[in-house]
């Protein structure tokens, strides 16, 4: 299929409402069990453990992009509620001072450039001094769940909020999707390093002005005092922006599609991005 349907098919999937994104069992709230997940616990119980079956895991299929938005943020891609005690390994740094359900975003610990320490998050507010994941790209998925479900440490224990079928996404997403971005960003300067901005501006306008509007301003990500549109994210955080852009946002409603899974290439996501900087940021 050749760009332009790409791009007719992307218009497409943006004006559809109301699309459930998640095909996982969501998980409780404190003290309560739902669809065989076990009940968060209260602020001072400890985290509990569901036995998996790795080798279940390694037999699924597994979703890059939903992968990566299990990444982004998980509970907004399952559905469920957020945990409200701060991740276990949160108490072995004390630079970056969230609290609550942001420890648990992978993300938080690893960068939206998956390199923590080394990456992006290497200073700031959001350092941890955690690692990132490019590492890991080379375990197998029953070691990646393993991984993700305690058994290699106990206090990095996901087995009570995701199902089999996001644990294979989150495997699928750790070895095939994310590439290093430094190769296409400049860090420094906050900007692509090479980027065709006609190219962005037509994969803008005939894939993402149907909900962002002609000028990025129609959604506002987040308050009516402090708005943050297409062009603030584009111009004040590009890995962000570039992981979104490729994969998509958790649980949004209309669904907003994965550029990767309609087949763009990161450099489309990145002439996307060079674009969406020219865009009003207020």
């Amino acid at each position: 299929m050749n760009k332009l349907n790409w791009i007719a098919a992307l218009s497409a999937a943006c004006a559809l409402a109301l699309v459930i994104l998640s095909q996982a069992l969501p998980f409780g709230r404190a003290g309560v069990a739902l669809a065989g997940r076990a009940a968060l616990p209260a602020q001072s119980e400890p985290l509990p453990h569901v036995d998996v079956d790795a080798q279940a895991v390694a037999a699924l299929v597994g979703s890059v992009d939903r992968g990566a938005r299990l990444y982004d943020k998980w509970w907004g891609e399952t559905g469920g509620n957020a945990p409200a005690v701060d991740q276990p390994l949160w108490a072995l740094q004390t630079s970056n001072k969230r609290s609550g359900a942001d420890t648990w975003r992978c993300k938080e610990c690893h960068g939206w450039d998956y390199q923590g320490k080394d990456g992006a998050y290497a200073s700031g507010s959001h350092a941890t001094g955690f690692p990132g994941i490019f590492d890991a790209q080379s375990k197998s998925t029953e070691e990646l769940v393993a991984a993700l479900t305690g058994q290699v440490n106990p206090d990095h224990d996901f087995s009570a909020f995701l199902t089999e079928q996001d644990l294979a996404d989150m495997a699928a997403f750790i070895h095939e999707g994310f590439v290093r971005e430094q190769d296409y960003l400049d860090y420094a300067s906050k900007a692509p390093l090479a980027a065709d901005v006609e190219n962005g501006k037509i994969l803008f306008q005939g894939a993402c002005a149907e909900c962002h509007g002609p000028d990025g301003r129609s959604l506002n990500f987040h308050t009516m005092e402090e708005p943050e549109y297409v062009g603030t994210l584009a111009n004040d955080n590009i890995q962000e922006f570039l992981h979104k852009a490729r994969f998509g946002q958790p649980g949004s409603h209309p669904a907003m599609p994965s550029t990767y899974a309609w087949g763009w290439s990161v450099q489309d996501a990145v002439d996307l991005l060079g674009y969406a900087q020219t865009l009003p940021e207020k």
